[in-house]
């Protein structure tokens, strides 16, 4: 995917990038020597991924999390990020369009990629949130959610779904975009964070 490995950006993969995200040209430019400078190979491991994810939590555990992050932005399933992956994964999860965001959510509780989300994906994925939590915010919740099962629960009785049942694609985003609640329920919204420590890298 582009010229990943050179000093520079390839003009094909910049222009690519500059149609698919909002990144200007030396955003871009920069972000991709501060790229080879962490990873000279082109490429993120899952390993560096979740080492990424870590350094910002340090007071929490991110690896499972990271780990599902990582799965729904491996597009091609290689065990690796290169350059145009991860920032289109930086784009969406920071400052893409509602329903861009909305379609990665999905690929993230998706977590076997069938296409369907059971109600154990949701409990999987809302687990790993929680691990993302101190201590201090797990104590702040509403009693209704202060658990991984409370707050799987909530969000699929707002799908109205029986235990056994299944979300579709189409059912997730209408259902996160006619209910704001549920769209509290299922996101986590740290990236910003991540993308404002990439920026002082950057500087």
């Amino acid at each position: 995917m582009g010229n990943t490995k050179s000093g520079a950006l390839s003009k094909e993969l910049l222009e690519d990038l500059k149609l698919n995200t909002k990144y200007s040209e030396n955003e871009l430019c920069a972000w991709y020597q501060s790229f080879l400078k962490e990873c000279p190979s082109g490429r993120i491991s899952k390993e560096q991924f979740e080492g990424i994810y870590a350094s910002f939590f340090p007071d929490a555990d991110p690896s499972a999390y990271a780990q599902h992050v990582f799965r729904s932005f491996d597009t091609n399933s290689d065990g690796t990020l290169d350059f145009r992956e991860y920032i289109v994964a930086l784009h969406l999860t920071t400052s893409g369009k509602t329903l861009q965001k909305l379609e990665w959510a999905f690929a993230l509780y998706d977590v076997d990629g069938n296409g369907t989300i059971s109600k154990n994906e949701i409990q999987e994925i809302v687990q790993s949130i929680f691990h993302m939590l101190s201590k201090e915010d797990q104590a702040g919740l509403p009693e209704e959610e202060n658990t991984p099962e409370k707050r799987a629960d909530k969000i699929w009785n707002h799908f109205g779904k029986k235990e056994n049942d299944k979300i579709s694609e189409g059912e997730f985003i209408q259902g996160v975009m006619d209910n704001k609640e549920i769209l509290r329920l299922i996101q986590f919204d740290e990236p910003q964070k991540i993308k404002d420590r990439l920026k002082e890298k950057k500087n």
